[in-house]
């Protein structure tokens, strides 16, 4: 596997040598960089294009979010993992808009860090447990919108997929579990974006609670 890149932001000293730590622990995975500001971050990106970017929120000159959406316009192919303190379905809902698709708490991160930046790696989202529970709470509040599954004309396959993504399984671990090739996944994956015009996985979060797909 080649090597994995990596850009960790915060501008906190210790707290970066604690995360290049564990990162650098994994063979094959190198820490390009290290910046202290949000601005850092977007430039460093722009010149080094890293696979994944671990962004914390609260940064000097320039905000998480704000330098997550400036690195995602730059170098789309990135990936951004936020590692944050901080935590509410508000800002659940502003990072994943922002682009980000890894959210981990930092009290998380040993549990958590290293599975998370190994999914954004494969470009598969990952959420830690209470990160995950906000965003269902979110989207159960906002659930009001009428039911679309029918019209929509969503399979009982698709609606298997649209589960196991949504529960947080990669395309592999759906795969496995359904039985198929990892290619199959990925198929019905691309139909049921297509087909229900989802912009983002937080797009099929909120569907499959909307339609009870995923339970409470």
């Amino acid at each position: 596997m080649p090597l994995l890149r990596l850009l960790i932001v915060d501008d906190h000293a210790v707290v970066r040598r604690g995360i290049r730590a564990l990162l650098e622990s994994q063979s094959g995975w190198e820490v390009a960089a290290e910046a202290t500001t949000g601005r850092e971050a977007v430039e460093l990106a722009k010149r080094l294009h890293p696979d994944v970017v671990v962004m914390d929120l609260s940064l000097p000159e320039l905000n998480g979010l704000d330098a997550t959406r400036q690195i995602l316009s730059e170098a789309p192919r990135t990936e951004v993992l936020v590692l944050t303190m901080h935590h509410s379905e508000q800002l659940a809902r502003n990072v994943l808009q922002a682009g980000a698709r890894g959210y981990v708490l930092k009290s998380d991160a040993d549990e958590c860090l290293i599975t998370a930046v190994e999914r954004l790696r494969r470009h598969q989202p990952f959420l830690s447990a209470r990160i995950a529970g906000f965003v269902l709470d979110d989207y159960l509040r906002r659930s009001g919108e009428s039911s679309e599954a029918n019209n929509a004309g969503v399979t009982g396959r698709e609606r298997e997929i649209i589960q196991l993504l949504a529960e947080g399984n990669s395309n592999k671990e759906a795969a496995a579990t359904l039985g198929v090739s990892v290619k199959t996944v990925e198929a019905h994956r691309a139909n049921i974006m297509r087909k229900l015009r989802f912009r983002s996985f937080s797009d099929m979060v909120r569907y499959a609670i909307r339609n009870k797909i995923v339970q409470e």
